[in-house]
């Protein structure tokens, strides 16, 4: 018999968790296999899996956002009915999801007192805000409490979720990627952070992540789902990045392909040629922030052809506003941008005659229309010009026709070009951008972020296919939150910090350490 949730007093303290047999499935698909998996009280554990093998599907039925047809969940040891997220929240389950869930219209205050499900009709704001001041005292990291989400970048709002969670003491925290767009110094305070509280005895984690560093420095045990199976349980300390890599690509996967996947060396590159000229040009280009104050100041970039120039900050230092002015995504307040020696203003016009494409973060809301299928998305940029259309006639035929090479072309998981594109996990959406955006012959690639939330495999696919367009001539602006991409991928490095260019270095003489004062803004 399922226990009540009200049958329970109120506990305090990290709670066991087991899953035994659980099942969910989606008309034929089946999404998730008969998991079992044991999760012990005080512990992290971490979830790997290439996309769509099944983490989010089972954590959502942990915290009661789905419900499976077979099988049953476990916590400390008694069978229970999570039916919705407010069973979940009793029972002391709270989840940080991979894409965000905050209220765009309310400040960060609000958005901490409204996680708790409990806000009185009258608030006491003096107090209210001295406990949220004394509760983020005791993060590793602050936001202004009077910030609205829609002012934050991706990995503010982040360390937002991350703290609505911790500020309702969860007995079992569930995160799902929660460092793919923080920094690696963000990455070590989070996850230090994370793993400290449990084991405190506080709470226990579950954490789906694709980094084997984090798994080998954070976790004590991993479950690998392989197409929805758990394929392979293990304690870390027993374990290695190769056999968890092996453990996730099943038996046809090559030693080689798995040495492939789990190396963290960038695709081989070329030697910039000599000569090359200027694709994509800056000069002095301001943009103003979401709450009315300069977020780009004055900035001066110049990208060649075959180069790819990347740009590093600590996210919230205006990369985000300079990628929407770039793209036309927010008025330019000042400078002047040039691409193949014309000037740019972002117009669908200009984009295809001087061959400017672009890979925005969070694609499925900057790069998509949710309602629209997979094919009608993937002919954005091109439904009007031959042969999508003739004569003045759409040819929906060769958009479907197209669509069904490109989803097996980019390995797109879906349940056909119809489905509609905000059915896709979040990888499948990047892929499907990515096809439509890396199709025929490019000048300029400006990338934010391209392989935010995606597994190594996709990763692995995503950077190659980057260094191709650079390797074919195109000029690259890489704007990314991980310094390791970074690293591995770009020829130059400048540093973005407080909306201005504060540092410029060969990416082949980088330092680690220097890259990371002038990120804090210690230079």
């Amino acid at each position: 018999m399922i226990a009540p949730v009200n049958a329970l007093p109120a506990v305090e303290g990290a709670l066991a968790l087991e899953t035994y047999h659980l099942t969910k499935r989606f008309g034929a698909f089946t999404a998730m296999d008969h998991v079992s998996m044991r999760v012990d009280p005080g512990s992290v554990h971490a979830l790997l899996g290439e996309n769509g093998a099944g983490k989010s599907t089972l954590v959502k039925c942990v915290a009661g956002f789905q419900q499976a047809e077979e099988g049953s969940i476990l916590i400390d040891g008694r069978e229970r009915d999570i039916a919705n997220p407010i069973v979940a929240r009793t029972l002391g389950i709270g989840m940080v999801y991979q894409h965000f869930t905050l209220a765009p219209g309310m400040t960060v205050a609000e958005n901490l007192l409204l996680a708790g499900g409990k806000t009185p009709a009258v608030i006491d704001w003096k107090a209210q805000r001295a406990e949220l001041e004394a509760f983020l005292a005791t993060t590793p990291f602050r936001l202004d409490l009077d910030a609205r989400p829609a002012e934050l970048a991706a990995g503010e709002k982040q360390k937002l979720e991350l703290l609505k969670q911790l500020y309702l003491k969860p007995r079992l925290l569930i995160l799902d990627e929660p460092t793919s767009v923080l920094t690696p110094q963000e990455a070590d305070e989070v996850l230090g952070h994370v793993r400290a509280f449990a084991r405190s005895g506080q709470c226990t984690v579950l954490i789906i992540t694709h980094k084997f560093r984090e798994v080998m420095a954070y976790t004590d045990a991993v479950t690998v789902l392989r197409r929805g199976k758990a394929v392979h349980h293990c304690r870390v300390a027993e374990t290695d990045p190769s056999r968890l890599a092996a453990a996730m690509m099943g038996e046809a996967a090559t030693p080689a392909e798995v040495l492939h996947a789990e190396s963290d060396t960038a695709p081989a590159r070329s030697p910039l040629p000599a000569g090359a000229r200027v694709a994509l040009q800056l000069r002095g280009l301001s943009a103003m922030g979401d709450r009315g104050t300069l977020a780009v100041h004055g900035v001066d970039l110049a990208v060649k052809s075959g180069e790819i120039l990347g740009v590093a900050g600590v996210s919230g230092n205006g990369q985000r506003e300079l990628v929407e002015a770039l793209v036309g995504q927010r008025p330019r307040h000042a400078g002047s941008v040039t691409a193949m020696g014309e000037p740019y203003a972002a117009r669908r016009s200009e984009n295809k005659r001087l061959k400017l494409r672009s890979l925005p973060e969070e694609p499925l809301r900057n790069a998509c229309v949710g309602d629209l299928s997979v094919a009608e998305n993937m002919a954005l940029r091109d439904y009007d010009a031959p042969p999508l259309s003739a004569g003045g006639w759409l040819r929906f035929g060769q958009w479907r026709s197209r669509a069904r090479e490109w989803i097996k072309e980019y390995g797109v998981k879906t349940q056909g070009e119809g489905a509609p594109i905000k059915s896709l996990s979040g990888g499948n959406v990047q892929r499907a951008v990515l096809a439509r955006e890396l199709a025929g012959d490019i000048n300029v690639l400006i990338a934010a972020n391209p392989v935010f939330g995606l597994d190594f495999a996709a990763v692995r696919e995503i950077h190659g296919r980057i260094v191709q367009v650079a390797g074919k001539g195109g000029a690259v602006l890489l704007v990314s939150e991980d310094l390791d991409e970074l690293l591995e991928l770009s020829d130059r490095i400048v540093v973005m910090s407080e909306g201005r260019i504060v540092y410029e270095t060969a990416a082949a003489d980088a330092e680690r350490h220097v890259l990371g004062a002038h990120m804090g803004g210690g230079h």
